[in-house]
C-alpha cells in the first residue's frame, strides 16, 4: 500500500484493521480452471421481502440516504473460529497461518460475536467456503457465516505500497489455504466445509487477490510495455492510490522464477490462470490489476464476477476499465455514490456490501435462486446512492 494509504486502526464498530490498495499477480492451485458446475440444492434460509423497483433519484451525494438492505441484517448462525498453521512444501517450507470461520453452537452464557474453538453447528452442513485474507475476513466473515457459509482466511498478509513479490505470494497463500481446508480441515470440522463450492472476495489489496483468482491471466508483454512509459489507457488510471511501478519489469526473469514454471509456462505468452476450479464465483472490490492483466488477460476470466466500487475512490476508473474487459459469463458492477476508498471502514457501509456478498454467493454457491433478485438492476434502482453499472469519469 502507499504511504498516504496506511489505514488507521478500525473503529470498534468494525472487527478489524482494514486495508488499502493492491497490485499484481501470480498464484497457485491448478493452473487451468474449468467452468464451474451448477451449485448444489439450497439449504433452508430466512424468507426475504420481494424487491419492488422504483425509479432512481438525482440527489446530491452529500444528501444521499443510506438505506439498510435486507441481507445487511445478521442471519441465524453463530460464528466459531479455529486457527492452525500449515507448511507449503512446494514453496520452500513457507508457513501459512489459516483462520477457519464456521457456523457454530453458541457456548452457554457467551455474549461475544465469535467463539474460538466452538463446537460446529452441523444443521445445514456442508457449508460453501469463502476465501480471503484475515484482514478482510475480520470485516465480513461473521456476517457471511451467519447465512450459512464457512470461511478460510490467511493471516499476516496485508497491504503493500508498490508491486513486488506479494503480488503472487498472497494469492498463492490463499489458494494453499483452500487446499488445506479441503484435504485436512481442523479436527472436528470434518463434513462442515464444502470446499468444492468456494468463492473468493476481497477489498483493496485483497480485491487484487480476488481478481487474480477469477481466471484472469497475467500478460507479461503488456505489463513490460508500460515500463518506463505507460500507454494512454494505463496512464489514465495511475492516480493517487495506484501501486503501479516498474520494479518487477526491471528484473522480470527473477520475478517470474519466484512464481514457478507451472504458472509462467504457456503456448500463448500469457501466464496460466492463478486459480482453482473449486472457486466458482468471485467478488473483487476496489482493487487493481489492469496494467498486469491487460485486455487479453482479463478476457480469460471464466466465472461469475460481482464488482463493487465507490464513485469517489481514485481507483474507480481502473475498476470500471477492468469490468469492461472481463470475459466472465456473468458480470455485475455496482457503484456506491457519495463514498470513497475508505467506505469499508464504516460499519453501515460494510453491512450493505455484505448484503450483496450474501446474495451473490448465496445464488452461486448455495443454489439460492431467490437471492439473484437482490443484486439485480431492479433491486439496485430502488436506492438513490447505488447505480447498476459504472458512471462517467471522475
Amino acid at each position: 500500500m502507499h504511504p498516504h494509504r496506511v489505514i488507521p486502526p478500525t473503529p470498534p464498530r468494525i472487527v478489524a484493521t482494514v486495508l488499502a490498495v493492491v497490485l499484481v499477480v501470480s498464484a497457485c492451485a491448478p493452473p487451468a480452471a474449468t467452468e464451474p458446475p451448477t451449485p448444489p440444492t439450497a439449504a433452508a434460509s430466512p424468507t426475504l421481502p420481494a424487491p419492488s423497483p422504483q425509479p432512481p433519484t438525482a440527489t446530491p451525494a452529500s444528501q444521499l440516504t443510506r438505506v439498510p438492505l435486507p441481507l445487511s441484517e445478521m442471519g441465524p448462525y453463530f460464528t466459531g473460529r479455529r486457527t492452525f498453521t500449515a507448511v507449503d512444501a512446494a514453496r520452500g517450507g513457507r508457513q501459512v497461518k489459516i483462520d477457519v470461520w464456521y457456523p457454530a453452537i453458541r457456548p452457554e452464557g457467551y455474549t461475544g460475536t465469535v467463539a474460538e474453538d466452538a463446537l460446529p453447528d452441523p444443521s445445514g452442513a456442508p457449508y460453501p467456503l469463502i476465501l480471503s485474507s484475515s484482514v478482510m475476513a475480520r470485516v465480513f466473515a461473521v456476517h457471511l457465516i451467519s447465512y450459512g457459509f464457512t470461511w478460510a482466511s490467511v493471516r499476516e498478509i496485508n497491504t503493500y505500497r508498490v508491486m513486488h513479490e506479494e503480488m503472487y505470494a498472497q494469492p498463492l497463500d490463499i489458494l494453499f489455504a483452500l487446499d488445506q481446508v479441503a484435504s485436512s480441515p481442523p479436527p472436528g470440522l470434518e463434513g462442515i466445509i464444502d470446499a468444492d463450492h468456494a468463492g473468493a472476495t476481497g477489498y483493496s489489496f485483497d480485491g487484487y487477490n480476488t481478481l487474480a483468482m477469477s481466471g484472469a491471466r497475467v500478460d507479461p508483454a503488456y505489463y513490460q510495455a508500460q515500463c518506463p512509459t505507460p500507454d494512454a489507457i494505463t496512464r489514465s488510471i495511475l492516480l493517487s492510490l495506484s501501486a503501479f511501478n516498474c520494479g518487477p519489469a526491471d528484473r522480470w526473469e527473477d520475478f517470474e522464477a519466484g512464481v514457478g514454471e507451472r504458472i509462467t509456462d504457456s503456448d500463448d505468452d500469457l501466464w496460466q490462470p492463478m486459480t482453482d476450479p473449486r472457486i466458482r464465483a468471485v467478488m473483487p472490490m476496489a482493487g487493481e490489476g489492469w496494467w498486469l492483466f491487460g485486455e487479453k488477460g482479463l478476457a480469460a476470466v471464466n466465472r461469475p464476477v460481482l464488482m463493487l466500487a465507490a464513485r469517489d475512490d481514485p481507483l474507480y476508473p481502473e475498476n470500471a476499465l477492468i469490468f469492461e474487459h472481463l470475459g466472465a459469463p456473468e458480470k455485475t458492477f455496482i457503484t456506491f455514490l457519495g463514498e470513497d476508498h475508505m467506505m469499508v471502514m464504516e460499519t453501515p457501509m460494510a453491512r450493505r456490501m455484505g448484503h450483496f456478498a450474501v446474495a451473490f454467493f448465496g445464488y452461486h454457491l448455495q443454489g439460492r435462486q431467490d437471492l439473484q433478485a437482490y443484486y439485480s438492476p431492479a433491486w439496485v434502482s430502488q436506492f438513490e446512492d447505488l447505480v447498476w453499472g459504472s458512471v462517467g469519469g471522475l
